[in-house]
């Protein structure tokens, strides 16, 4: 049995007889459910379940409910997921490269994958392939729910088997697919059947192509491939090879071009130097090569110069149309030479990561309208100047920011608001989602003392059964982060946890840390500060970051790093979009755990000790 297969199209089919979903970038796959574990089956029938763990873990935990409705098919993509309507190809297929299972493991914490269903090709044991289409994603829509598992895909969900979700409309997920840069669309005729193997015109695929621009630098005979490249500071970076699109009169003009003013580098190679600008289109880039790429066209209105690093980042992550960027060319943080459009762009490539942990939440930001490190204000009140789509909370009146979508976070973002502050709840409680235990050293020099108190708090909480996670400040110290399940516990029940641990630790070591409020009176002592955990207080969010001249971003650690080795300067804005592509999001489960169990358990020891 191999998975169905899509044909491609300039334009898929349009009107009632069509049903349209996302396309996600990453490996086809069958996911057969006989047994406890399910097994994971590429188009190429090679079985996959040894390189994604967490589908297979994630199934043996839902074994009991999912029992009943076995023998059960999927067809669907592994994916890592970007945002809910794009998946990065480049993980998967570093995850399917792996051999060693310590490895794979390791990749699977950092970088989660999931299998998003898109046809049901049998249950408890009945094949439904003869079927209409319609009828079986209905089948499907009411197994999931049954399941509970997520009937659309949702980035920040932690199931690992999840439901591509239907449109009815092309143009109402064209919209979403161009807005969230994804792969594309796939339309499949309502009454089509599921045929194992085939290459059906009854589902069609459409890409969503973006053009960038590059200038010509080789061409191999042998093989026909142009080579293009960009600028990234003073170095020639190539990007892309390419044929395909070329009509056959445009490739006999390059091909000349090269031979008549390029160098001859050996029996089929020639270079030219950085003199004619294409466009290509492609899918997307990884960071090293362009994805599918295909001629567009010609372009002589640029010159080499204009074709830079930073220009395909702003080609394929085009500001959305609702906002306005005002002077992209203003330095924001001089002593890195970032503008504000460099600003922008970090804002979009975190936003997967930023978004989730703003989303419903009181905003309070920091603006630096002449760069970081100069003249700042602090912001709560929503202008009267904002744009209709920013959502806003009144509360004891104040008219505070929601910043819940990318649109917001880059008005935000234009207006040069650099730091993003945010309170411990949501909207929807008055009570905390989260702990945050404050690390604050005297000093930069004295970061040592905050490293020293992270590793002692984090051992508390193992011993508790407490998950926790670090991060730095974006400044001199570190945060921890207990996540709480929303609405449970009050402020005053998590004062008296912070309270019991601040003061431990201070009976530990009463010569390295202090719970005194006023500077002048602590010394060179780090400042265990709880009582910041509070209603109608604010911390610096995950990721933001700070005004600083250096661009230091509040960057969420992986436990492993909280070091003497660790300092705040290791992470300035580039260096934190570099680590997110290498190293994943060390706080991508927060919302996850709860610690409801332990935590309870917890309150119950210290309510007694009171009473003692």
């Amino acid at each position: 049995m191999k998975p169905m297969l899509l044909t491609s199209a300039s334009k898929v089919q349009k009107g009632s007889d069509w049903l349209y979903e996302c396309k996600y970038d990453g490996f086809r796959c069958l996911l057969m459910w006989e047994e406890k574990s399910p097994r994971l089956f590429s188009r190429n029938e090679k079985e996959l379940s040894d390189r994604f763990p967490e589908v297979i873990t994630f199934c043996e935990e839902r074994y009991e409910a999912v029992k009943p409705f076995l023998p059960l098919v999927l067809d669907g993509e592994m994916v890592h997921l970007v945002n809910s309507f794009k998946s990065e190809f480049s993980i998967v297929q570093t995850r399917g490269r792996m051999k060693t299972a310590s490895a794979i493991q390791k990749h699977a914490r950092a970088f989660s994958c999931l299998f998003a269903a898109f046809d049901l090709v049998m249950i408890s044991g009945k094949p439904l392939s003869s079927s209409p289409f319609e009828k079986r994603k209905e089948r499907m829509h009411t197994l999931f729910s049954k399941l509970t598992f997520p009937v659309t895909i949702q980035a920040n969900r932690k199931e690992k088997i999840q439901c591509v979700e239907t449109f009815s409309h092309y143009e109402t997920l064209k919209k979403l697919v161009v807005k969230h840069y994804g792969e594309g669309i796939i339309a499949k005729r309502k009454t089509s059947k599921w045929e194992s193997g085939k290459r059906s015109t009854e589902w069609l695929k459409e890409k969503n192509w973006r053009t960038i621009t590059v200038f010509l630098t080789q061409w191999d005979k042998n093989n026909g491939y142009f080579t293009g490249a960009v600028m990234k500071n003073d170095d020639l970076i190539e990007i892309v090879h390419f044929r395909h699109g070329l009509e056959p009169e445009q490739e006999k003009t390059l091909q000349e071009l090269f031979q008549s003013r390029g160098q001859k580098q050996s029996a089929t190679i020639w270079t030219l130097p950085p003199s004619i600008c294409v466009n290509i289109d492609c899918i997307d880039f990884d960071g090293k090569h362009v994805r599918e790429p295909r001629f567009h066209s010609f372009n002589f209105e640029i010159e080499p110069d204009d074709c830079t690093w930073q220009s395909i980042f702003r080609q394929l992550l085009p500001i959305p149309e609702r906002v306005t960027v005002t002077h992209p060319e203003k330095p924001v943080w001089p002593e890195l030479g970032l503008r504000k459009d460099d600003y922008l762009l970090y804002l979009q490539l975190a936003s997967p990561v930023l978004l989730p942990l703003l989303e419903d939440r009181l905003l309070t930001v920091i603006r630096y309208p002449h760069g970081a490190g100069d003249e700042r204000f602090y912001q709560k009140n929503c202008p009267d100047y904002a744009p209709d789509f920013v959502k806003t909370k009144k509360e004891e009146d104040i008219d505070y920011i929601l910043c819940n979508d990318l649109d917001t976070l880059l008005w935000l973002g234009n207006q040069l608001a650099l730091e993003f502050h945010i309170p411990f709840g949501t909207i929807h409680s008055n009570k905390p989602s989260e702990i945050v235990f404050d690390l604050d050293p005297p000093s930069v020099n004295e970061f040592s003392l905050a490293v020293e108190a992270a590793v002692r708090m984090k051992a508390i909480f193992d011993s508790f059964q407490l998950v926790s996670f670090v991060k730095t400040s974006g400044g001199k110290g570190l945060q921890i982060y207990l996540p709480l399940p929303e609405d449970i516990f009050t402020y005053q029940e998590t004062r008296q946890f912070t309270s019991f641990v601040c003061q431990f630790l201070l009976e530990q070591e009463p010569d390295w840390f202090t719970i005194e409020r006023l500077k002048k009176n602590r010394g060179n002592k780090l400042y265990l500060d709880y009582l910041q955990h509070d209603e109608g207080k604010t911390i610096i969010a995950p990721y933001s970051p700070r005004g600083n001249p250096q661009g230091l971003i509040a960057t969420p650690l992986y436990w492993h790093e909280v070091t003497e080795k660790l300092r705040p300067e290791h992470f300035p804005l580039p260096a934190v979009l570099e680590r997110l592509k290498k190293e994943g999001d060390p706080f991508r489960d927060l919302q996850n755990h709860e610690n409801e169990v332990p935590f309870r358990s917890i309150l119950a020891q210290l309510t007694e000790l009171t009473k003692k």
